[in-house]
């Protein structure tokens, strides 16, 4: 039931599909942290940071305003071409909630176990318009779902290294596509087939310790995550419906200047190019090879490295205040635009700020987030009398309540 609770209205489009952070602090800081413990969520990040963080449980909910919408420009060729209605159109669906909880126990001094759920998502589009002359409105919607289950572990008072399995969920729906049947492999399975649900396995491993006084260093690594195929989609993605989640690294570093002011720094590296159905490309794949193939056409996304810093500064004992700035590479080039206003995951830079209040023993936590707009215009590569220009922007505010015992 919590699970289904997470997945009602899961979705983000900030890094590509990534979330810029999952706890309410890592978001207030731009999604940084990877080298500074503070919640039971922190698994999200780094399970090893989990070994610092005590007893508590760390609950949250995010309320996630995407804008996104595309123009065409330029009039139709008409066939063989395969052109799009000239004009702007909105995505509807313009505001999702976001849950999140984690939970921690300290069996002893040196060893702690804990699960984090939180999601991903990101390539959710609602167009109220036949975008590809299909038979209805065209959009997508992508939930993904994790429960990290942690064991951390202090193999000296300062320094920590954690394990986390990795269960994870995907719930896809796409409609819109029928037009694109002669070029797919089972074209039953393409397109306006309802939601449908994937299952897998992954593990993410860390590390953090103060490797100088006041300066911590943390890192983490998470494999691709296996994920079942969407058997309803096995003539849309690529591998007959496979949608593995992507591996990722994270490296940081937290520099405590004074007792009350904390620096952090991470860099991330998202690898969309380990899934056929995420990096292929949508030409010349789309007629070397069927969709749904191994190399059918896909989205195209590239590779991308997100830098992240964030201040954290503790003005008074019950107060803790933060900002942050994010920085990420275009998954999505100007060639790929057609397939992508399916998934327009085009942001690159996010500003952040957050505010901490403690009562005793627990906390009352806030961060807003603001994914500064982006457009990515190219053309259209079925019409080359056409362009396409993607537009995105982004605001996300987020509570959160946490119990230490």
């Amino acid at each position: 039931m919590i699970v289904l609770g997470f997945a009602a209205n899961n979705t983000y489009a900030t890094n590509g599909y990534f979330s810029n952070g999952y706890s309410i602090e890592s978001k207030a800081l731009a999604g940084a942290g990877v080298a500074l413990p503070q919640g039971s969520l922190d698994a999200s990040i780094n399970p090893a940071a989990m070994a610092f963080v005590g007893k508590r449980i760390d609950v949250g909910l995010s309320f996630f305003n995407p804008n996104r919408d595309y123009t065409v420009k330029g009039s139709p060729s008409g066939p063989p071409a395969f052109s799009l209605t000239p004009g702007k159109v909105e995505s509807d669906s313009e505001w999702f909630y976001i849950p999140s909880i984690g939970f921690n126990w300290q069996l002893d001094d040196k060893n702690s176990v804990g699960v984090s759920i939180y999601g991903n998502g990101g390539m959710n589009t609602d167009y109220n318009e036949p975008t590809y002359f299909g038979s209805s409105p065209t959009g997508v919607d992508l939930i993904q779902v994790f429960i990290a289950l942690t064991y951390a572990r202090k193999i000296t008072p300062k320094h920590a290294v954690g394990i986390a399995p990795i269960l994870a969920y995907q719930s896809f729906e796409e409609k819109g596509l029928q037009q694109l049947a002669p070029f797919s492999s089972s074209p039953q399975n393409l397109a306006n087939n309802d939601h449908d649900d994937s299952y897998g396995f992954g593990l993410k491993i860390g590390y953090v310790g103060e490797v100088l006084p006041n300066l911590n260093l943390g890192a983490s690594a998470q494999s691709k995550i296996f994920m079942t195929r969407f058997k309803n989609y096995k003539g849309l993605f690529a591998e007959q419906g496979d949608f593995d989640i992507p591996a990722t690294w994270t490296v940081g570093l937290a520099y405590k200047v004074v007792p009350q002011l904390t620096l952090v720094f991470d860099v991330q590296r998202i690898y969309y190019s380990d899934v056929n159905a995420v990096r292929n490309p949508l030409l010349p794949n789309l007629f070397s090879s069927q969709l749904g193939d191994d190399n059918g056409a896909g989205f195209g996304w590239d590779d991308i490295t997100v830098l992240k810093f964030g201040v954290q500064w503790q003005a008074m004992k019950d107060w803790t205040f933060r900002a942050g700035y994010s920085y990420g590479e275009q998954p999505v080039s100007d060639s790929e635009v057609l397939f992508n206003i399916l998934a327009p995951g085009i942001v690159k830079q996010h500003a952040t700020v957050g505010i901490t209040k403690v009562f005793g023993n627990n906390e009352l936590k806030f961060a807003l987030m603001h994914a500064f707009s982006e457009e990515v215009e190219g053309p259209n590569g079925l019409d080359p009398a056409q362009t396409i220009k993607l537009q995105m922007n982004q605001w996300e505010f987020s509570v959160g309540y946490a119990w230490k015992f």
